[in-house]
């Protein structure tokens, strides 16, 4: 919950702009300023003060514990104008919640911590447990100096500028040790504990079984990411609190999967009980892994431990069509998330500015988008995380599809949508696209033309709204005033047609023409030509398609 307070008549009415927006994560704390500040710094994770820092700063000074436990704050001035991250940038998420409260408030978020200043990922915000020499580690990451990463498992990790040497180590490890002076250990997820137990049986015996497991394997808690069992425990009350208190998901399956995994350990109980040879072992493994800890019993439980692979991520990242204000904030995360940025060169170049430092960029140019799919694929496989970047969005011409079409199910996969050439194009010429619309490449590199013809004159003939990607090149002359002339047997000459050449970017065109005076020497391979349907009209120099086909009654 973020608590919203405020002293003036300005500031509330900022704050209740902020409440309507959020109604559901808000509330706001009415009364004098110095008790609302207490009430919320005791009650809720977050706080947005619209009041001077100064006066926060006073106000919070004697509450204050340690950053790990304090609410993230955030100030915002009685103007509007700034939203400053005072107090738990990272462990209380009050940077993001600056960016958060700008977006909607139209404020400049003010963010001073070191790393979120310089883009680097602050280690203490990847996700998972960091033990260590935090400060020291990310200051030598901030003043250049060499820092080596050191994996005992495999997981992708954000960018972050390493040296293959140095005195300063980052240690991802799930093995219970300590750090060493001048290192930092990561936790990742990679354990799964599989449990059974008993009708009845207690939290207290539960958790003391897992410690037991864990500690005499040398695995540390923190890299614990789910307890797994069958489907009949999955409300027994002593699995549930354990959970619980371990900050995991319980993970259930059905007891005929379980039965078909193949376990070191089966037992006659549990299949008499529940219907399979193997629970905490059958749990544990259901989802591939290596086994460390074998089933270990107590009274009423069991429990065994297994280490899943990290698996690779490859984004799948829409640029849009070129303006900046065009690529959308999941983007722009994916991209600061990637550690192996893969594209055509001219498109990194676009987004060159947004990489954080360490990022691997693997670039090729024209003609080698297979080459890069497969290249993406590998280093997601590799372990690491990627975002493969297309212009557009990456499923519409681009390169989602030869990606997907190496991978397997061996790495995750994020598609990120970005805005298509063709909406560019129809948020310029007017609302081409009101009613169904298909779009369809001209270029014959990938696809016969026989096959290209034959959807053109599908389209002409159901009367869709086409849009042409690649209508012409040197090269390819012929084919647009062919699909012009397929379209011409079924329209009148007097369509309104859209041309568009680089819709977004600095030196955009636009304009309206019609079927019949469309001249395909002024188009080339940076244009998008929009035909409209029967029912397409220009209206007050604009390419309006109706929602319904009214205008079509009204004309006979």
């Amino acid at each position: 919950m973020i608590g919203l307070m405020s002293a003036s008549a300005a500031g509330a009415v900022a704050r209740d702009r902020l409440a309507a927006a959020w109604p559901d994560r808000t509330r706001v704390y009415d009364g004098p300023v110095g008790d609302a500040v207490r009430a919320a710094f005791a009650e809720c994770e977050q706080m947005v003060c619209f009041l001077a820092t100064g006066a926060v700063v006073r106000l919070i000074a004697p509450l204050l514990g340690d950053k790990a436990s304090d609410p993230g704050v955030v100030c915002v001035d009685e103007s509007g104008r700034f939203a400053v991250s005072l107090v738990g940038g990272h462990a209380g998420g009050a940077n993001e919640l600056a960016h958060a409260v700008g977006e909607v408030l139209g404020a400049h978020p003010v963010v001073t911590t070191a790393t979120d200043s310089t883009n680097l990922p602050g280690l203490d915000t990847l996700g998972f447990p960091a033990e260590g020499d935090i400060a020291s580690v990310s200051r030598a990451l901030l003043d250049g100096e060499r820092v080596v990463l050191r994996t005992k498992v495999r997981w992708p990790l954000p960018p972050l500028p390493l040296s293959a040497d140095g005195a300063y180590t980052i240690r991802v490890t799930d093995r219970a040790v300590p750090p060493g002076e001048r290192e930092v250990l990561l936790r990742p997820p990679t354990l799964v504990v599989g449990v059974g137990a008993s009708k009845g049986v207690s939290v207290a015996e539960v958790l003391a079984l897992v410690d037991g497991a864990l500690r005499d394997a040398g695995l540390c808690v923190g890299s614990v990411a789910e307890l797994a069992t069958v489907d009949a425990k999955a409300d027994e009350p002593g699995l549930v609190a354990a959970a619980e208190r371990l900050g995991v998901p319980l993970v259930t399956y059905p007891a005929g999967e379980l039965a078909t995994v193949d376990v070191p350990n089966p037992s006659a109980a549990p299949l008499a009980a529940v219907g399979t040879p193997s629970v905490a072992e059958a749990a544990a493994l259901v989802r591939g892994g290596e086994l460390l800890v074998p089933k270990r019993k107590s009274a009423m439980a069991t429990c065994a431990v297994v280490r899943r692979p990290g698996r690779g991520r490859l984004a799948l990242v829409g640029l849009g069509p070129g303006a900046r204000d065009l690529l959308t904030p999941r983007a722009k995360a994916e991209l600061r998330r990637a550690s192996v940025l893969v594209g055509l060169d001219q498109y990194v170049d676009q987004i060159r500015d947004l990489l954080r430092p360490g990022t691997r960029v693997v670039e090729s140019g024209l003609g080698a988008e297979e080459e890069r799919a497969r290249t993406a694929v590998a280093e997601a496989r590799a372990g690491h995380a990627v975002a493969l970047i297309g212009s557009g969005d990456a499923g519409v011409y681009a390169m989602a599809s030869p990606a997907l079409a190496e991978a397997a199910d061996d790495i995750d996969v994020v598609g990120v949508p970005g805005v298509t050439a063709a909406l560019a194009a129809a948020a310029l010429l007017g609302a081409p696209l009101g009613h169904d619309h298909v779009s369809i490449s001209l270029s014959d590199l990938h696809t016969p033309w026989e096959v290209i013809e034959r959807r053109v004159r599908a389209a002409a003939e159901a009367d869709l709204v086409v849009t042409f990607y690649n209508p012409r090149s040197r090269g390819r002359a012929w084919q647009l005033p062919m699909a012009l002339a397929i379209l011409a047997g079924h329209r009148a000459p007097t369509t309104p047609v859209g041309v568009v050449r680089n819709a977004s970017r600095p030196d955009e065109s636009s304009r309206l023409t019609t079927l019949a005076a469309l001249d395909p020497t002024t188009v080339d391979m940076m244009t998008v030509v929009t035909v409209g349907n029967t029912a397409t009209r220009e209206i007050a120099g604009r390419m309006v398609t109706p929602r319904g086909y009214r205008w079509q009654e009204a004309d006979k």
